[in-house]
């Protein structure tokens, strides 16, 4: 496939790269230097972090990360809150296979959600408020009791514990530990519930300065770091500012089809993060020009699934 040439080429590159970040391992002219750090972690291999938007939760590529996370081939993950709540509701009712073409005001009537050709149910949404407001009453029962201190990943992390369903991505975050960073929690239905729920029981706080130190601290700690990036906007930006933190990853892998020409951070390559140090010059980097729903299956299947 290397060959054929387009993008056929670069997902080749693509398997390339993602495969040698699996196989990394300290070199032996570090482990020469007898630096400590080295000699106690001398099999540690690269840290991955895997982001991606909501949209590829709302569909079936749902199960191909969280054979990620269920077997433990990732080491953090940055998504949005629609890729935690639609994690959710896929454990509570179903989602449906319709048509790009459906008329909105039509399926506002019948009350369902369009997601390109896929559509959610009003009704999924009630299910999930009925499901995690008890939480939330427990998450500021414990912040008032404990003076515990919540975070958008602790609160994730114990979401994964309460849905107890080995199909959902946050779950098995939870039992592998496995931490899911979500700078934007309230950019959702997840957001929704946190703003009824404090008009209902007020009071719960959301600590998002422990999370960026936590998320950079991982970054700066790693002494080899891959980014798989699915999609754009935070997610790519975020784990990007935090390889920033290590003067730059040592691998990139980015699929999306956003483009350049306006400027903006979901359509950009990873040499114009290079520039900004949060990719190494001397990195193996790649762009996929492709969704990611026909792709990363594939990927996932004859890289981190193989053998």
């Amino acid at each position: 496939m290397y060959t054929t040439g387009f993008q056929a080429t670069n997902f080749a590159l693509a398997v390339n790269i993602i495969n040698e970040m699996r196989n990394w391992r300290v070199s032996e002219e570090l482990l020469k230097k007898e630096e400590q750090r080295y000699l106690e972690n001398k099999n540690e291999g690269c840290t991955i972090f895997l982001g991606y938007t909501s949209n590829l939760v709302s569909s079936g590529v749902r199960e191909s990360i969280r054979y990620l996370v269920q077997h433990k081939k990732v080491s953090c993950i940055v998504t949005t809150a629609g890729g935690i709540e639609e994690d959710i509701i896929k454990c509570l009712d179903h989602t449906y296979l319709g048509s790009f073409e459906l008329d909105g005001s039509e399926l506002r009537k019948k009350g369902l959600n369009r997601i390109g050709n896929l559509l959610i149910p009003n009704n999924n949404y009630c299910k999930f408020e009925d499901w995690i407001i008890p939480i939330l009453d427990a998450l500021l029962e414990e912040q008032k009791k404990e003076n515990k201190i919540w975070t958008p990943s602790s609160i994730i992390h114990r979401l994964g514990k309460e849905i107890n369903n080995e199909e959902s991505i946050c779950y098995w975050a939870y039992k592998n530990e496995i931490p899911i960073f979500c700078p934007a929690l309230t950019d959702g239905s997840l957001g929704d519930m946190i703003y009824f729920h404090s008009f209902r029981n007020p009071g719960l706080i959301i600590d998002i300065a422990v999370d960026i130190r936590l998320i950079n601290t991982i970054s700066v700690r790693a002494k080899c770091t891959g980014m798989i990036i699915l999609g754009g906007g935070i997610v790519k930006h975020h784990i990007a500012n935090a390889n920033l933190m290590r003067n730059g990853a040592d691998y990139a892998v980015y699929i999306n089809t956003g483009q350049e020409f306006d400027g903006s951070d979901s359509g950009a390559r990873p040499d114009e993060a290079v520039s900004w140090g949060k990719i190494k010059p001397d990195a193996k980097m790649v762009k996929l020009y492709t969704d990611a729903s026909i792709v990363f299956p594939l990927i996932v299947a004859v890289t981190f699934a193989k053998n």
